[in-house]
């Protein structure tokens, strides 16, 4: 990662909590310790953010609170063309007419050029999901009441009456943090509290996620293995999370990223 979207990025983390540590600030970036370290002393001298001990805190930090996990415009740049390949499969599995939930993030997030020529009933807390769908297909679009959380483009509310509970589906399309023995992961609370509403509504719950997510960690558990019908992923995955979804009975379907996939990414470089 380039050291212009790394500060970017602290930037973006010292506004959304009281102090980001180095190690919040070493999971978002990917960077090492002593790099994150020389970052926050950069910006520190530029008098960006303030160095404090174990990590940085902003000079001026917003009343309203962000959500903690990197930005969408930095996700969606991340592992591009498998995310492509997972959607166009998640897609597959679902039938004109059928009622779905497809919750925000940027590999949820490609589902939207498939579904273009399709008519289903779509529930999603992503703003960006829900504004592509209204223009570009003839899907029915639903979205749940509460606040739109920019840097991630999500609508979340702390309330339980959000309309999500009158809402049945066939299924729901996640994608999450990481994925471990103990189940999938995020990052923060109030989105743990939203997805495990939405979660509550589907029959089946389908994981969308690229092999990287089997090594990423959280501290928060969304919800057990044992919740999840069919997770998707790329070829990357190994033979030891092959071993662990079967082991827990989930439906692993392998996505093959294609030329196409490939050639898009690069098209976007």
């Amino acid at each position: 990662m380039h050291e212009s979207e790394r500060h970017r990025i602290i930037l973006s983390a010292v506004q959304d909590r009281p102090v980001a540590t180095v190690a919040d600030l070493v999971a978002l970036t990917s960077a090492s310790e002593a790099t994150v370290r020389r970052d926050i002393a950069t910006l520190h001298v530029q008098k960006k953010l303030r160095r404090v001990r174990g990590g940085a805190e902003s000079i001026a930090p917003p009343q309203f609170v962000g959500l903690a996990g990197r930005p969408f415009s930095v996700n969606e740049t991340m592992h591009s063309a498998q995310k492509r390949a997972i959607a166009r499969a998640a897609v597959e599995l679902c039938d004109d007419g059928d009622p779905i939930i497809i919750n925000g993030g940027t590999t949820t997030f490609q589902m939207v050029h498939p579904l273009s020529t399709r008519r289903l009933q779509v529930f999603t807390n992503s703003f960006p999901i829900a504004d592509h769908l209204l223009k570009h297909s003839k899907n029915t679009v639903l979205l749940p009441a509460g606040a739109i959380y920019r840097e991630q483009n999500i609508i979340l509310s702390p309330f339980d009456e959000d309309g999500s509970r009158h809402f049945y589906a066939r299924r729901m399309f996640m994608s999450c943090r990481g994925i471990g023995a103990l189940g999938l992961m995020e990052g923060d609370p109030l989105l743990v509290q939203a997805e495990q509403k939405l979660i509550g509504q589907a029959d089946e719950l389908v994981v969308l996620a690229d092999s990287s997510k089997f090594t990423q960690r959280s501290s928060l558990i969304l919800c057990a293995l044992s919740r999840i019908h069919t997770l998707i992923t790329d070829e990357g995955i190994s033979d030891r999370d092959a071993a662990m979804c079967d082991a827990a009975d989930i439906k692993l379907i392998v996505a093959q990223v294609g030329a196409a996939d490939r050639g898009q990414t690069a098209q976007e470089a």
